[in-house]
């Protein structure tokens, strides 16, 4: 399956890439080198710390360059002022618990539900896409599902610490 990503999110990915491969790559490696300089490698803890965090950066790097080569790119334009869209945040009210909540509907890889970020690919992503205020949605789950009311929608303001999730 091909992430769906929006052209922010590839400019994030590519930041992040570039820090690993400039900044983070040569002081790893230089820590590399001076644990294999004290000495001997059979009992040298510092080096094999050093190694396995050279080698977590490095697959950071290719996990990342991989979800941009085989990444679908979608289009994070807002859409309509009053329809749930990416990037929008949305105020849901659900009757069974007479709750309200705010969620942000974003990409995969940058859902979050402990920050109220929800995937365009979860469930109530999914059910709230392209809906209105005022609509009652029901969110299928398995068998079964909840409905939902939106109360409101509004344009997120862009937050540009939301970080891109990997392995």
């Amino acid at each position: 399956m091909h992430d769906r990503l929006t052209k922010s999110d590839i400019e994030k990915i590519e930041k992040e890439i570039n820090h690993r491969k400039l900044d983070l790559r040569p002081e790893l490696i230089e820590a590399v080198k001076e644990a294999r300089a004290q000495g001997d490698l059979s009992e040298n803890f510092e080096y094999y710390a050093a190694k396995r965090e050279k080698n977590i950066n490095e697959s950071r790097i290719r996990y990342l360059e991989r979800m941009i080569r085989t990444a679908e790119i979608i289009d994070d334009d807002a859409g309509a002022p009053d329809e749930v869209a990416m990037n929008k945040n949305v105020e849901v009210w659900f009757p069974e618990d007479d709750e309200t909540e705010t969620f942000r509907i974003v990409t995969t890889i940058r859902g979050d539900s402990l920050r109220n970020l929800i995937s365009i690919d979860s469930p109530l992503g999914k059910a709230l896409m392209h809906r209105k205020t005022g609509d009652t949605v029901h969110v299928k789950i398995g068998d079964g599902g909840y409905d939902v009311v939106i109360r409101s929608i509004s344009e997120a303001i862009d937050d540009s610490s939301d970080e891109i999730r990997g392995f």
